[in-house]
């Protein structure tokens, strides 16, 4: 097993041997203190076993912990996995897992922890179900070892295996039952630095230091208390005041970014979402009657200026991104897809070639708008969005709603015409970006999953085939050709990767070591205070 195909060589340093933590810290670090941090929108549930609410990732793995970590270039590093092999032919996966470890319940971690959480994350979760579509079996042939069992081969797999991702969850506490209905998701037990102490619904949440860490000395922090703080202007205030010590995904409004890099007792960090592979896009509900015609799509994607949306929705702070596959992803990314030109004559004809005329009030229809409220720049995009299209005769209404509510309108009782979504392109597009387009993964109730209900056996196809194929120039062929398949089709007007960003109280250290920012474990962090 020492020999791997090529896909897997750039990993074979980290593949066999137990390698040191990502970063050390440049300074001891001191004991104490209670670290404060915004997580928004406040999520449903903490544990990320079958949703990929982005809050969730921040949160959860505090608490509840993956197999591995990456550093800022990707590569892995130990987590409750100290090491691990890949066979030569892709088809299988060994762990060999950290003795010692306790649940917080008192529980030994043990192989079928792992086993039980891999096969849930398969059927359960929205990017699971391509990620481990191809694991057939985990075996476990003693409590620190899982074997995962692939029936094609999957060559983004050890790349999937983060806390935020792909959590290891208790079998004791869940096997049996309805898992998004298990209470564990509002009162975790993890493995991680932290154990939950309590959640104030509509204000915070506290985690405690757990004192029987697997990694002695640490955790360093006393606490972490989560704010939940809807408000971008409200952010930017607990900031500056120094009520909350660290917060990320754009916490504060762009346009205080620029001054907020001259405060001296606070700090900006655009590292720590490498991991995420931003995007956003604009979904068509093709269950729609006047969207299931392709001029419409096109017309409405013509009505948008991306460049426009860009500088509104998001300050500049990020780059057009017209495909399913954002440029930052540069080994699948197709350059020679350009955006749909910005043809408001153009977008009028279609319009009227689709039999969509004015009426007397100049309107030709009205669809309803919605917008992942997660992020500003989405309301943002969506009011822009609105503009755009009432210049072409299209009434948009916007429809504001809080997460939760948004994540149940559209993915669940499917009530809206077009959504401002930001489904991540994570790491890899058979991870992110197939979740949107591929059949397979539309599904009533789950979220972040095929909203425009897109089906196209040829996309099928395409993404299939790439998700097994560990040829990397054959790979990047195949997700070339479903990109060109997608902009055809035009399920979605694809709009903007965005820059995403940390503030920091100078306070905080090593707040970001991993490619997964504040979505890490925290066991590092500390406050010189």
């Amino acid at each position: 097993m020492l020999s791997l195909p090529a896909p897997f060589r750039p990993l074979a340093a980290a593949v066999i041997l137990a390698i040191a933590a990502t970063s050390a810290p440049a300074e001891e670090p001191k004991r104490g203190g209670t670290l404060t941090m915004i997580a928004v929108p406040e999520p449903t549930t903490i544990v990320g076993i079958d949703n990929s609410f982005g809050a969730t990732q921040r949160i959860g793995p505090k608490v509840t912990e993956g197999l591995l970590t990456y550093d800022f270039e990707l590569k892995p590093h130990p987590q409750l996995a100290t090491s691990w092999e890949v066979a030569e032919n892709g088809l299988e996966y060994t762990f060999h897992l950290r003795d010692g470890v306790k649940w917080h319940d008192g529980k030994p971690f043990t192989a079928e922890d792992v086993a039980f959480s891999i096969l849930t994350l398969k059927r359960t979760h929205p990017r699971g179900r391509g990620t481990f579509a191809n694991v057939a079996e985990v075996r476990t042939p003693d409590p620190l070892t899982a074997v995962l069992v692939l029936s094609k081969p999957a060559p983004y797999l050890l790349t999937a295996l983060s806390a935020g991702e792909a959590p290891i969850v208790p079998k004791h506490v869940y096997d049996g039952t309805d898992i998004s209905a298990n209470p564990n998701g509002s009162r975790p037990i993890g493995t991680g630095p932290f154990v939950f102490k309590e959640w104030v619904r509509g204000s915070h949440l506290v985690l405690e230091r757990n004192p029987d860490y697997w990694d002695k000395p640490k955790p360093w922090l006393n606490r972490v208390v989560v704010k939940f703080i809807p408000d971008a202007s409200a952010r930017a205030a607990a900031l500056e005041t120094g009520e909350v010590l660290l917060a990320g995904d754009n916490p504060i409004p762009l346009a205080d970014r620029e001054r907020f890099q001259s405060l001296p007792d606070l700090g900006i960090e655009t590292k720590g979402y490498e991991y995420a592979g931003n995007q956003g896009q604009l979904f068509f509900n093709l269950d729609t009657p006047v969207l299931q015609d392709l001029k419409v799509r096109q017309a409405i994607a013509h009505a948008i200026d991306l460049k426009a949306n860009l500088a509104v929705a998001w300050y500049g702070y990020g780059v057009v991104s017209p495909t399913p596959i954002a440029p930052v992803l540069k080994a699948f990314h197709d350059p020679s897809v350009k955006p749909h030109a910005f043809n408001v004559a153009l977008a009028e004809k279609l319009l009227d070639e689709a039999g969509r005329p004015r009426g007397p009030d100049g309107k030709r229809f009205t669809l309803r708008l919605l917008y992942n409220p997660y992020n500003d720049g989405n309301r943002r995009s969506a009011e822009y969005i609105r503009s755009a299209l009432a210049k072409v005769g299209i009434n948009a209404v916007i429809e504001n709603y809080e997460f939760a509510a948004y994540v149940r309108k559209v993915y669940t009782d499917r009530a809206f015409d077009i959504e401002v979504e930001q489904l991540g392109n994570t790491f890899d597009p058979t991870i992110g970006a197939q979740r949107g387009y591929w059949s397979k993964n539309f599904k009533i109730g789950l979220g972040f999953s095929n909203a425009s209900h897109y089906a196209n056996p040829e996309v099928d196809r395409l993404l299939e085939a790439a998700a097994v194929e560990i040829d990397p120039a054959k790979r990047r062929e195949l997700f070339f050709a479903f990109q060109r398949q997608v902009d055809a089709d035009l399920p979605a007007v694809n709009l903007v990767s965005f820059q995403s960003f940390t503030v920091f109280n100078k306070a905080v250290k090593n707040h970001t070591l991993t490619a997964d920012g504040l979505a890490a474990n925290f066991a590092d962090v500390w406050l010189d205070r």
